[in-house]
């Protein structure tokens, strides 16, 4: 974006302050968040529901291992969107061929079609995420210049898009999906998406002028030679394999699972290597990589425990949790609300508790310290129904209310903090991938989740829960010893860090 437009766009205050395009790209990633926690709140439970009740009847392990690589892959295509926005389309055309795929997945599912509807669906809300997703986001930091204060600001109005549209799927599309029909529940998601991208495009023209219409570091014409030949031979190779495992029976779910836990694990430490040895990459920005790479794997850490609320938490709140509470009758999928409905009440009270601490106020690493304490606690509060009243008999609704608060609150310390980190950390020439890194933290973290979900049941509860939390805090005490060191090669943003965690680190979510 020229000088000018920068200019012209941030000067304009027609959306409560803000550039009028922050308005398209906060309706945009409302419907998107509508469409995606409105069918993951129903997802599980519609792939292990018996078949005459309208599900799938896959069994409980291998439905939640399948939902966690599900999600890795969804966050981990996010690498794949940055490249071709950076290289090949631009923002702008790849967050609209992104929900163009992701309706047509949300289609798929609301079609009877058994599990090869489902998996159909998969392949495109992948590819259609990854496409939109960290290109929404860098299309925010586009509408303002350098310096501009309001920047941090507006990137947490635009991230109240996502608590609202998760918050109202789970009422909407979980609902109709548990009460009246899975695949009418699908539907609804495809409708919010196609809203979305509706207003997109009426209002981007207007709203968004030349942001994103072309590529920040496009391919010269002979590096696209070269990648068109690198991706044909690529796909060929894949689509062989593909045949020669599924010919030989080797091509199985638990197989697949398996391959997207390496591929989650490998893929951001492959990038990490790249940007380390780009030309491109100055010796001051390898300094703040190396800083990154700490807040990296604990972020991976945290979302280990936070991702588990569309898997474990979700089958907890369905098979162990006491729904008729207060003579009424509560849907388990309701549960998935909380997450968003406590970041936007506890947002600004983190927000007036950072601007009141001040220059006190811990650094970045020890709110990422915080973020896995909290986290920690909050599956070591699972053990407490269990362990009172045993597996036998089902708890109160408000164990999980207070798991989710306090996973929240770790949220709060953690998330925001690590969005803004990474786009001051990030190498100049890797701006959009570097934030398709950071949700790539989310990839690993369900890859990981994968291996481990299958592990969960009654007998194994406490220790499961108990296990899970201890870990993450004990790495959460160790970060926060450690802090300093990290800090210090965070070298020439830490006027500007402590700013920005004073003035905006609300309300931005742990959902991505």
């Amino acid at each position: 974006m020229g000088t000018s437009e920068s200019t012209s766009l941030t000067s304009e205050r027609s959306f409560f302050g803000h550039p009028r395009g922050l308005s398209t790209l906060f309706s945009m990633e409302l419907w998107e968040r509508f469409s995606y926690y409105g069918m993951r709140a129903i997802l599980l439970y519609y792939m292990y529901d018996q078949i005459q009740n309208g599900g799938l009847g896959l069994s409980k392990p291998t439905a939640t291992a399948l939902m966690a690589a599900y999600g890795s892959l969804v966050y981990m295509s996010s690498i794949v969107g940055g490249w071709v926005a950076d290289r090949l389309l631009g923002s702008r055309r790849s967050i609209l061929l992104g929900g163009i795929l992701i309706i047509c997945g949300h289609i798929a599912l609301s079609i009877p079609g058994g599990t090869a509807a489902l998996f159909i669906s998969m392949v495109f809300i992948i590819l259609g995420t990854g496409l939109l997703k960290p290109n929404v986001s860098s299309a925010v930091g586009d509408l303002y210049a350098v310096g501009d204060t309001r920047r941090d600001a507006g990137f947490s109005i635009f991230y109240m898009g996502i608590n609202i549209g998760a918050f109202i799927a789970p009422f909407v599309v979980g609902t109709l999906g548990q009460k009246v029909n899975y695949h009418l529940g699908f539907a609804a998601a495809a409708v919010g998406m196609a809203l979305g991208l509706i207003y997109y495009m009426l209002s981007g023209r207007m709203n968004l002028g030349s942001i994103g219409l072309q590529p920040k570091n496009p391919l010269t014409k002979e590096e696209r030679n070269k990648v068109l030949i690198q991706v044909s031979v690529g796909t060929a190779a894949v689509l062989v394999l593909v045949w020669i495992l599924f010919s030989t029976g080797y091509l199985t779910l638990k197989s697949i699972v398996q391959l997207v836990t390496i591929v989650g694990v490998l893929l951001p430490i492959s990038y990490f290597v790249v940007m380390f040895r780009s030309k491109k990459t100055t010796t001051l920005e390898r300094s703040r990589l190396v800083a990154y790479i700490p807040l990296f794997i604990a972020a991976v850490c945290f979302w280990v425990i936070d991702e588990q609320s569309g898997t474990i938490l979700a089958t907890y709140a369905k098979t162990r949790t006491n729904l008729d509470a207060f003579g009424f009758f509560i849907p388990s999928s309701w549960f998935q609300s909380l997450n968003p409905i406590f970041t936007i009440i506890l947002a600004p009270t983190f927000a007036i508790l950072w601007m009141k601490m001040g220059r006190r106020q811990p650094t970045t690493p020890r709110k990422f310290a915080f973020g896995l304490i909290f986290a920690g606690i909050s599956f070591l509060i699972m053990t407490i129904p269990a362990l009172l009243f045993g597996t036998g008999v089902q708890s109160s609704p408000f164990w999980l209310v207070a798991s989710y608060f306090l996973v929240i609150v770790g949220a709060m310390c953690l998330s925001p903090v690590g969005l803004s980190a990474t786009t001051k950390l990030a190498p100049a020439a890797f701006s959009v991938q570097t934030m398709s890194l950071w949700l790539l933290s989310d990839a690993s973290a369900q890859g990981i989740i994968a291996q481990v979900v299958p592990l969960y049941k009654a007998s194994t509860e406490v220790g499961y829960f108990g296990i899970t939390g201890g870990i993450v805090v004990i790495l959460g005490i160790v970060l926060y010893f450690v802090a300093s060191r990290i800090y210090r090669f965070m070298q020439g943003i830490d006027g500007t860090d402590l700013e920005s965690d004073q003035n905006s680190e609300f309300p931005i979510t742990n959902q991505m």
